[in-house]
């Protein structure tokens, strides 16, 4: 089994280091960091751990293109690499490494597999009452405007197994930001009924500052409410 983490990274020289410290104690495990030119030299930290650590791979980017892009960049690097499972995760600690090996034991039966949060057993730690009501309604507004049963569709931590991310068209994805994942999770779900929710913990990062911005949330709401009018005037049809 080849597993591939892909950690897309802006500015994270704070946390990067330790997050890649925890994944090489995985031996079965490579990572990919895609680094969007951080100014605070991310890329240069990650260089030297790649130096004398073979399982660690660095992907620059020339500017900051949202996450979504890249995602695609590091699954396109993943494929060719001919692995068998592509995993996302965060550079910040938020997804626990711990948490792993419940994904990739999924991945072996089925397509997808998404670290829920809120799901029975998933839960958020040093989050305010008003970021997890946010959370929570954002990703009801998602499933029912889109038709979608996965309860955490703005889920950043998955595994793909590499076989159905190939059938998968992501060519023409349309969100840049944390709508990507909206878009890929329904995307999956329209093409496979193998996709399983698991359980996790979601950890607010300690160190950094959160990538989260209001033109972010907004590209979201916007692109889920077009898709979602979209598909209901098909259905109508």
């Amino acid at each position: 089994m080849k597993a591939l983490v892909i950690i897309p990274t802006y500015n994270e020289a704070e946390s990067i280091g330790r997050q890649l410290e925890k994944l090489l104690e995985f031996e079965n495990l490579e990572i990919l960091v895609v680094d969007d030119n951080s100014p605070d030299g991310t890329a240069g930290l990650v260089e030297q751990i790649r130096r004398y650590q073979n399982r660690v791979h660095l992907l620059p980017r020339q500017q900051k293109d949202g996450l979504g892009r890249a995602y695609l960049a590091g699954f396109d690097w993943g494929l060719k690499a001919n692995f068998d499972y592509l995993i996302e995760m965060d550079a910040d600690g938020s997804h626990r490494t711990e948490d792993l090996p419940l994904l990739l034991q999924q991945a072996q039966t089925h397509d997808l597999v998404i670290g829920s949060r809120w799901i029975p057993g998933g839960r958020v730690q040093n989050w305010s009452k008003l970021r997890e009501l946010i959370s929570r309604f954002g990703n009801f507004y998602a499933r029912k405007m889109l038709g979608c049963e996965i309860r955490d569709m703005t889920a950043g931590f998955r595994c793909f197994r590499a076989s159905f991310l190939k059938q998968l068209d992501l060519s023409d994805v349309a969100a840049r930001g944390y709508a990507f994942q909206v878009e890929v999770a329904w995307r999956a779900a329209k093409e496979s009924n193998q996709i399983i929710e698991v359980p996790i913990t979601f950890v607010e990062r300690e160190v950094g500052q959160s990538k989260m911005t209001y033109s972010i949330v907004l590209e979201a709401l916007l692109l889920v409410t077009k898709w979602g009018f979209q598909r209901i005037l098909s259905a109508a049809r």
